[in-house]
């Protein structure tokens, strides 16, 4: 949290009073901690605001985060094993190429949930299929494509036009420490697909997020060319000063804090953590944000080791 307009003035390069932060915590966390982990929660109103302790249901868990089988709108099929995480495809209704000719997209108002474009190639066919359409480039690579952006396209007219304010898209595009495919495919395939989407939130003056996760170094100039303002990037898929190189005083950076490190790491490594990125990516004119995601396997001195970090970083511009 912070001032409202700091989200803005970040996004901008406009001076923000504070460097805007921000936690998400998986169902699973509270599930596991439960009321402790309210607790330290509430000793923190200039991150998560005032809560009134007692009133959140710790069990609470909805959509493809409930233990079990799910059906999205296109066919695929999300199974969940760990209650209180998120699921993963298993399903693919398009598991041999052919059958790229006779697919339909869904219904409209499916919307264009994380993984709209690339992701969702690799849903519908399978990873490994996926992959090797991109290596062979059959007819159906181009006409699958097509076929999700035409569907993302008329989803994202309609959004603009009942509101027409920031459009926030998640899509996962890298790897560990990789592409899944080369630049130059990717830029052949999937640029003008992010270029045409971008492109009508900008032409309606929609500002656009983007959240990836993986290793994104080698596109990150290609994103901001389709139109992106603020891009939320894993930062040990990716090194902050790869980082810095690819997008300080050129987009806003909401960092991504090394969730993979917050189970592992010392009170004082996530302290330092955190203030090296600010040290990096910062600057008193804006362009950064910061993120952090709590999962169960975090434990509680971590969980406040970094809210600490971010309530301390956040004014380091004050």
């Amino acid at each position: 949290m912070g001032k409202p307009d700091d989200f803005v003035k970040a996004m901008t390069f406009d001076s923000p009073t504070l460097i805007p932060v921000s936690v998400g915590i998986l169902p699973a966390a509270w599930i596991k901690h439960r009321e402790a982990l309210e607790r330290i929660v509430a000793e923190h109103p200039g991150i998560f605001g005032e809560i009134n302790p007692g009133e959140r249901d710790f069990d609470a868990v909805g959509g493809t985060y409930v233990e079990g089988e799910h059906v999205d709108p296109w066919g695929c099929v999300w199974s969940n094993v760990h209650h209180g995480v998120e699921a993963f495809v298993t399903g693919h209704p398009i598991p041999r190429r052919e059958m790229v000719r006779d697919y339909r997209a869904p219904a409209p108002g499916a919307g264009t949930p994380h993984g709209f474009m690339f992701l969702r190639l690799t849903y519908l066919r399978g990873y490994e299929e996926m992959m090797i359409d991109f290596a062979q480039e059959p007819p159906e690579l181009q006409m699958l494509i097509d076929l999700v952006l035409e569907y993302n396209l008329g989803e994202v007219r309609a959004a603009l036009q009942a509101n027409p304010g920031m459009r926030y898209f998640g899509d996962d595009l890298g790897l560990q420490d990789a592409l899944p495919i080369s630049p130059a495919k990717w830029r052949q395939y999937l640029k003008p697909c992010f270029a045409a989407i971008y492109g009508l939130c900008k032409d309606a003056g929609c500002r656009v997020y983007m959240h990836t996760d993986g290793h994104i170094i080698p596109i990150i100039t290609d994103l901001i060319e389709c139109g992106v303002d603020v891009i939320n990037p894993q930062v040990g898929a990716n090194g902050l000063e790869n980082l810095a190189r690819e997008c300080k005083g050129k987009v806003c950076v909401d960092l991504d804090l090394d969730r993979q490190k917050f189970p592992f790491w010392r009170p004082q490594d996530i302290a330092a953590h955190v203030a090296e990125a600010v040290d990096v990516l910062g600057a008193p004119e804006g362009g950064l944000m910061l993120k952090a995601e709590i999962g169960p396997e975090v434990p509680l001195s971590n969980v406040e080791a970094i809210f600490a970090a971010l309530e301390r970083e956040r004014a380091r511009f004050l």
